[in-house]
């Protein structure tokens, strides 16, 4: 077997120093003069998944460039996924060149801008995006609001950890995400049940990049791999669910329905199961009961 070799860590290291499959995302910001600026970004990812008030992401940029500077201004921006096509990607290495004003870049830029459906001051969306994010900038985690724009030639210290400015040329946002949009044949796979055929065409940015070129890799049909699942002991089930509320008991048999859920999940799950038991009036959950219950969190789930 070929045996792995140290390779030196430097600056961009998920450029010049590995293979790290990213998105491609064009993320739209507000010029000084209103007009919408995109940028290309690949390191852009989910950060608040569970457990918040809200969700978010967070993009890792320049400080200097178009999309930091409107952000420290506006606070609002548009994160928008493009379809794998050669001329769209083409058109994403352009946008991502850095030293170009906003109207030089978009000046003929191939891409269909049009409101979003938040209104306000905020940047315009790409038609021909599979899906969009609308977001926010949270300023307030590490009082990142204090940041300024207008320092192109760098920040001095002292630096936040992980929101606003965090190095002489570095910033990193955390954004808040407003709203969700899919095209229709992706909401409709979504909530009706994805297929093979019904995942968007999405292109994978490979990181590294030498001095001429980006590399990508074009969008294949997805294949299925079935979830090994495990079950669980039922008494272990019905041990956690007797210890949720006890004004609301389950059966053996809702129990046993209830074994291939993963263990660190089933709290909360049971929990949630109890909340809507309650908010029905219900004091015993048997398989009926359990039946109903999924239910309406399901459909929770869709809203």
């Amino acid at each position: 077997m070929e045996e792995f070799k140290d390779l030196r860590i430097v600056d961009n290291f998920y450029q010049t120093s590995a293979f790290f499959p990213m998105p491609t995302t064009l993320v739209g910001t507000v010029s000084e003069n209103g007009q919408t600026n995109l940028g290309a970004y690949s390191l852009c990812f989910p950060y608040y998944i569970a457990g918040k008030d809200y969700y978010a992401m967070i993009l890792e940029c320049r400080n200097s460039s178009n999309t930091a500077q409107n952000l420290l201004r506006n606070k609002k921006c548009s994160l928008n996924f493009i379809p794998d096509k050669k001329k769209f990607f083409k058109e994403a290495v352009r946008l991502g060149f850095p030293g170009e004003t906003t109207e030089e870049k978009m000046k003929n830029c191939i891409f269909t801008l049009k409101e979003g459906k938040l209104g306000g001051n905020r940047p315009k969306i790409i038609e021909e995006a599979f899906q969009v994010f609308e977001c926010s900038w949270d300023d307030g985690l590490e009082k990142a609001y204090l940041d300024e724009a207008g320092r192109l030639e760098g920040y001095e210290p002292p630096y936040r950890n992980f929101n606003g400015i965090t190095s002489k040329f570095g910033a990193h946002f955390i954004l808040k995400i407003d709203k969700i949009l899919i095209k229709s044949k992706y909401y409709n796979a979504i909530v009706g049940g994805v297929s093979a055929g019904a995942f968007p065409r999405v292109p994978v940015d490979y990181g590294y990049r030498d001095s001429t070129d980006f590399w990508y890799t074009r969008f294949k049909k997805p294949l299925r791999e079935k979830i090994q699942a495990k079950e669980g002991d039922v008494n272990s089930v019905i041990y956690a669910a007797s210890r949720i509320d006890p004004s609301v008991k389950f059966t053996e048999g809702a129990c046993l329905k209830l074994t291939k859920i993963p263990r660190i999940f089933l709290k909360a799950a049971l929990t949630q199961m109890v909340e809507i038991a309650k908010e029905e009036g219900l004091t015993l959950i048997d398989e009926v009961a359990l039946d109903f219950i999924n239910d309406k969190r399901r459909k929770e789930k869709k809203k």
